[in-house]
């Protein structure tokens, strides 16, 4: 598998909750002719992008050690706070966003929508060990914070105090987006690579989707600064992770097989009328008409490691909010006809945003933003489990069905 160049020592972005991305993420953009204007550039409040140094190579790393578990789980924490200058969170690379770059966005406007549906968590009894297929379970973004990860695998009883899988034939999905923003995205990955071997042994599965930040940390390590065509403009792979919230410990740490597993990942499934995916997208339409086409035509994407091919499938799986605004609930119609399913589950784009709960980085209001569980919206066909870990929300593990309750009546 052909690896680009290492990262410059100097040249990172810090972990940060603090996303600033111009307004260009709330409206798609529309396909560029040749010649055609660009779009405009970002408010002077969001940092403009700066060119990444050159590169020299990095020698090879020892092959990965498994994280050794902790002797007890402990409850979330937050990070200690960072004094380096925020990054532009999912900022596209260079002055202009690709075509239809829809990035987070820390300062959306507040929405206080009415039309979205308050769900509660109504956990299942778990089946007995062997007996038929056991319950499903669901994880948001994890982006790295792997101690919040433990701790809430650990609360929903799938893993026990060493950090082995301790929930037998129960089936486990992660989202996608491991790395990038958090301190330990490779030990996430590390972590759900073990999981994976260990409930296959018990008799259930542990599995994961492809994220639009697998993608990332793909090109940026096989194509480095190779320039690729963006749409507006030359962009690279590695200057949008760093852009993105790359960690460089986390590249110094990738190996082969970190980058083999993350490649063969489906894009998308369906389990138990659930039609899981990481982006809140439609894109996904642009790569088959069945779950099998889409998985194909990714998988062989990443398997010709055409630079050009890879950026588009990045930026295509980067964009969302597809199914939150009028015609919304139809776009999701759309993908349930396609691929089949009563109900999409997704990560990537953040609670808070989804429903305007923005919260402040420096805890004015005493709190982070108010993630309780998943989001139900779309008409109640969507639910929506990036619960904000990045911005001090919540890392969600949840078990599958949930039970929704009335729409909240616009105010």
């Amino acid at each position: 598998m052909t690896q680009g160049a290492g990262q410059e020592p100097v040249v990172r972005t810090a972990t940060l909750r603090d996303f600033r991305v111009p307004p260009y993420a709330q409206t798609p953009v529309p396909p560029q002719a040749p010649g055609a204007v660009p779009p405009p550039t970002p408010p002077p409040h969001a940092p403009e992008p700066t060119a990444p140094a050159p590169h020299t190579a990095v020698p090879p790393s020892h092959p990965p050690t498994p994280p050794a578990p902790p002797a007890t789980v402990e409850p979330p924490h937050a990070p200690a706070p960072h004094q380096a200058p925020p990054h532009p969170g999912n900022a596209a690379v260079g002055d202009e966003p690709p075509e239809g770059y829809t990035p987070t966005e820390r300062d959306l406007p507040v929405i206080n929508r009415g039309d979205t549906v308050k769900i509660q968590t109504v956990p299942e009894a778990r089946p007995e060990t062997g007996e038929g297929r056991g319950p499903l379970y669901v994880v948001g973004d994890v982006h790295g914070y792997l101690d919040e990860l433990v701790a809430a695998l650990a609360a929903q009883g799938l893993i026990d105090a060493d950090g082995n899988w301790a929930a037998g034939n129960a089936r486990l999905w992660f989202l996608g987006d491991f790395t990038d923003r958090g301190p330990d995205g490779i030990g996430v990955i590390d972590l759900v690579m073990r999981l994976s071997a260990e409930a296959a042994a018990a008799g259930g599965y542990c599995k994961a989707l492809m994220g639009n930040h697998e993608l990332l940390l793909i090109g940026a390590k096989r194509f480095s600064d190779t320039p690729v065509n963006s749409g507006a403009g030359t962009a690279t792979f590695q200057a949008a992770w760093l852009l993105n919230g790359g960690q460089k410990s986390d590249m110094d740490r990738l190996q082969d097989v970190h980058l083999q597993w993350m490649s063969r990942l489906d894009a998308v499934v369906e389990e138990d009328g659930h039609l899981l995916m990481h982006s809140d997208t439609t894109a996904y339409l642009d790569y088959g008409s069945t779950i099998e086409d889409v998985n194909d035509t990714i998988t062989a994407i990443l398997t010709r490691n055409d630079a050009d091919e890879c950026w588009d499938l990045f930026r295509k799986l980067t964009k969302r909010f597809a199914f939150r605004d009028e015609g919304g609930a139809d776009a999701v119609r759309e993908l349930l006809s396609t691929y089949g399913g009563q109900r999409i589950v997704h990560g990537h784009s953040p609670i808070p945003y989804l429903l305007g709960e923005v919260g402040t980085e420096d805890g004015e209001d005493g709190s982070g933003p108010v993630v309780n569980g998943p989001h139900v919206y779309a008409d109640g066909l969507a639910i929506a489990m990036d619960g904000g870990v990045t911005m001090a929300g919540k890392l969600l593990v949840v078990q599958l069905p949930l039970h929704a309750g009335r729409p909240t009546p616009p105010a």
